[in-house]
């Protein structure tokens, strides 16, 4: 089935802080109408849930943090359970940016708080070797890969795995149309987060673009065809691919 023409796009972020943004440069360049709205949130685990893992921060001398969300969750447990985290705590995170984040929270010069080089958890290999000792709490979200976890079970280091945080659906507001001519996901939860809300959902002459392979799955099981997909060769951002895409659509 042929893509109708597309004027209305639905671009499944939040909507960017710069108004210099390639969304707009395109949305003006091919006279479009660009909504941006999440189709996924983050949202904390409830202090009941927490609870029931047992788990007393206090008993650590360090944490890992590998998401500026995993910051905000700990820090937001920590708040409503009134736990005023001693300054001898340390803090391994794994990339600078994250680090930094920190400084929302806490005094960054008065804390000791290591981070990785490469942005990845094995450049913290020598702060890990020289604070072998300490007992690390590790916030993850629901879902998680074994990368970190891996790295630390052959340092044999102590650390206890916490579950902080998840990905949830996004509500739509079902007073409002949801009449898009194309729907970009970046992410597999975007898709499914969009069969939740729509259940009744037909693809038709809808246009759908996405970024990265597993989203391209994701889009795929669900019975959908794939219009733009990004990254490709020639484009290796998802503003490149809809901007090649939409030269196309607007012949």
């Amino acid at each position: 089935m042929n893509v109708r023409k597309v004027k209305k796009i639905l671009i499944s972020q939040p909507k960017p802080n710069s108004e210099k943004s390639p969304y707009y440069e395109i949305a003006e360049k091919f006279d479009v109408d660009m909504h941006f709205y999440p189709l996924i949130k983050v949202e904390r685990v409830s202090l009941k849930e927490f609870r029931q893992q047992r788990i007393n921060i206090l008993d650590f001398t360090a944490v890992i943090l590998t998401a500026r969300t995993a910051v905000d969750k700990f820090f937001s447990l920590c708040e409503e359970m009134k736990i005023a985290i001693p300054e001898t705590m340390k803090y391994f995170c794994v990339s600078e940016a994250v680090a930094l984040y920190l400084q929302k929270y806490i005094v960054y010069r008065k804390r000791k708080i290591f981070f990785s080089q490469t942005g990845k958890i094995d450049g913290l290999n020598n702060a890990f070797t020289k604070h072998g000792k300490e007992k690390f709490l590790f916030p993850v979200p629901e879902e998680h890969n074994d990368e970190v976890t891996n790295f630390l079970d052959q340092k044999k280091m102590s650390y206890t795995k916490s579950v902080m945080y998840r990905t949830v659906s996004n509500e739509f507001d079902k007073d409002k149309a949801f009449d898009y001519d194309m729907i970009v996901f970046f992410s597999p939860l975007g898709i499914q987060s969009l069969i939740k809300n729509f259940p009744d959902f037909k693809q038709e002459d809808t246009a759908i673009g996405c970024f990265g392979s597993s989203t391209a799955k994701a889009v795929a099981e669900a019975g959908f065809r794939l219009d733009c997909e990004a990254p490709q060769p020639d484009y290796p951002s998802m503003t490149a691919a809809l901007e090649a895409f939409l030269k196309e659509n607007h012949k």
